[in-house]
């Protein structure tokens, strides 16, 4: 077998390495889904994400290795260009239109019957990070790490690029290179390139409002259930952050909808 190349498995699954040209994650509670998505978008001819190979001896799935440009920590100048920023939300929209025929397959996780917005009507990636981002030649190619995929609406999937690619969080909490971004003028660029209609568009705060709420309450209770990734970022104050955001999109509700509707 050849030789084994740890990888940044992101903030909460550790034990990712490369073999070859494939990739070896851990199992868990989540990998059914992301195994059905993987082989859905290969069936569907969705280029831009990985393939699943099946399970390794060692009880790992298997899956190929996308080659290309990943940010890592401290992001990289170029996460703050706009037309990076751009190709990611066109992508986006690539990636859900392939989705729309699967679904919400059974098992997939609930739906919340309280969210504001348009119900979820297919499974979303939800995690659109600089590091779950592939860019070649400044464009992005790929997404990686389907672990949190689940029940979304394109408003919850464009909420989910506005909080990485928008610099939609206050300022000090920011990565330095996104510090100088103005908030509402790359909300709209986002959601132009994601494509949006109007109504939906006229959601995207409201919902980004709600989900900020959820996830203070989400992350608090993997940390508690699931300890790991889940308990070092809360104890490094992740949950502090998610309520300064809270605060941030409540202060600059009325700005942000204003430049995505303008």
């Amino acid at each position: 077998m050849a030789e084994e190349i740890p990888l940044a498995g992101g903030d909460v699954t550790e034990g990712v390495v490369r073999v070859g040209d494939t990739v070896r994650r851990p199992l868990g509670d989540h990998s059914p889904l992301v195994h059905k998505v993987l082989r859905h978008l290969e069936a569907v001819g969705f280029e831009g994400a990985p393939r699943f190979l099946g399970i390794d001896g060692k009880g790992r799935e298997i899956l190929t290795h996308v080659d290309g440009e990943v940010a890592g920590r401290p992001w990289p100048e170029w996460v703050a260009d706009e037309e990076r920023a751009r190709s990611v939300a066109r992508l986006a929209r690539r990636l859900d239109d392939a989705m729309l025929p699967l679904g919400i397959p059974d098992g997939a996780g609930p739906v919340d019957p309280d969210q504001p917005g348009p119900a979820p009507t297919f499974i979303g990636h939800r995690d659109f990070t600089p590091e779950n981002t592939v860019f070649r030649h400044g464009r992005a190619t790929a997404f990686i790490d389907f672990d949190i995929c689940g029940p979304a609406s394109r408003v919850q999937e464009v909420t989910n690029l506005l909080l990485w690619w928008g610099a939609w969080m206050p300022v000090p909490d920011r990565e330095p290179v996104m510090q100088e971004v103005d908030a509402a003028d790359r909300g709209r660029a986002i959601v132009r390139a994601y494509g949006l209609d109007k109504a939906e568009t006229a959601q995207v705060v409201p919902v980004a409002r709600y989900l900020a709420e959820r996830s203070w309450h989400r992350m608090r209770e993997r940390a508690l259930r699931d300890g790991g990734g889940w308990a070092r970022m809360w104890d490094e104050g992740v949950g502090d952050r998610i309520r300064r955001r809270q605060a941030w999109l409540a202060e600059n509700a009325d700005r942000l909808a204003g430049a995505l509707l303008s």
